[in-house]
C-alpha cells in the first residue's frame, strides 16, 4: 500500500504546512506549475517525487521533469500531465490516447480548480488537486491525499488551507 500526496500549481510556494503532509506520505505527485525548483528540492529531501512541468515552468524544470509522466503504482496505471482537461473535454493533443489506452487514474493541474470525477466512457478516475500555491485566482489552497492498495484507490481526502 502507498500513501500518495497529490499537489499542483505551487507557483514557487512551499511552507511547513505543506511539508507536514509531505512527511506523512509515501510518495508525492506534482501536476505541474512548480515554479522555483526549491519547491521540488524541499519535497525530494523528504519523500520520493513524481512530477511534470507546467506552462509557467522554466527550462530547468522542463529538463528535470517530463510533460507527461505515465507509470504504474502498485497495480494502478497513472498518467500525470499539467494541461489535460477533464472527462468530455480532454486536451486535443492527448484525447486519442485517453480513449484508446486509458489509465486508471488521470491527473492534471492548470485550472486551479479541485475536481475528482469518474469518466463513465473510459472508466478512469480524473483528479485535479486544485492549487496549493498562493498565485492565481483560487481562494482556497488545496491538495489531495489518497492510498493505492494493489489495484484499489481508497481513502481519498481533500486537504484545504486557509484563504490566501
Amino acid at each position: 500500500m502507498k500513501k500518495i500526496l497529490l499537489l499542483s500549481d505551487t507557483h514557487s510556494y512551499i511552507d511547513d504546512k505543506i511539508l507536514k503532509h509531505v512527511k506523512q506520505a509515501d510518495e508525492v505527485w506534482h501536476a505541474g506549475d512548480i515554479g522555483d525548483l526549491s519547491v521540488t528540492y524541499a519535497i525530494k529531501e523528504l519523500k520520493p517525487l513524481r512530477a511534470v512541468y507546467g506552462n509557467i515552468d522554466s527550462k530547468e524544470a522542463r529538463m528535470e521533469f517530463p510533460l507527461h509522466n505515465r507509470f504504474m503504482c502498485e497495480g494502478v496505471d497513472v498518467w500525470i500531465t499539467h494541461i489535460g482537461g477533464y472527462p468530455g473535454r480532454y486536451n486535443p493533443s492527448i484525447r486519442q490516447e485517453i480513449y484508446t489506452n486509458p489509465p486508471k487514474i488521470f491527473i492534471c493541474g492548470h485550472s486551479h480548480i479541485l475536481k475528482v470525477m469518474h469518466d463513465k466512457t473510459t472508466g478512469l478516475l480524473h483528479m485535479n488537486p486544485g492549487a496549493v500555491g498562493k498565485h492565481g485566482f483560487h481562494k482556497v489552497r488545496t491538495m489531495l491525499r489518497f492510498e493505492i492498495d494493489g489495484e484499489v484507490i481508497q481513502n481519498l481526502e481533500v486537504i484545504e488551507f486557509e484563504l490566501r
